[in-house]
């Protein structure tokens, strides 16, 4: 089965919403849409052999990105490029929600 063209609706829930779930519905991208409540992170994971740009929609935090985790501030209008095989995490560090959708795709060695 080949992919085919999606639009997809954006929910106002705090749970996470999945967008696109890999194959067969794409080529191997996936996406989702994060909902962080003041004080939460997404917990520290790795890209592996994965590319991820966050598309920050509403809210301030902080993105750890790296080996030495420097912090990066982000914010709504922002988005954010992590590399294949890099640990990171994302912080709300303000008083209202950090919401943002991450798209991953596979990188060819």
């Amino acid at each position: 089965m080949s992919p085919s063209v999606l639009v997809q609706t954006l929910n106002n829930q705090t749970e996470y919403q999945p967008l696109l779930r890999g194959e067969p519905q794409t080529h191997g991208m996936r996406s989702g849409r994060v909902y962080l409540k003041p004080g939460e992170s997404c917990g520290l994971h790795s890209t592996k052999g994965h590319e991820e740009q966050l598309v920050f929609l509403s809210g301030r935090g902080q993105a750890f990105i790296g080996e030495e985790a420097k912090p990066h501030d982000v914010a709504a209008g922002q988005i954010a490029y992590i590399p294949p095989h890099t640990q990171h995490d994302i912080k709300n560090t303000s008083d209202e929600p950090l919401i943002y959708i991450y798209c991953v795709a596979p990188v060819k060695d």
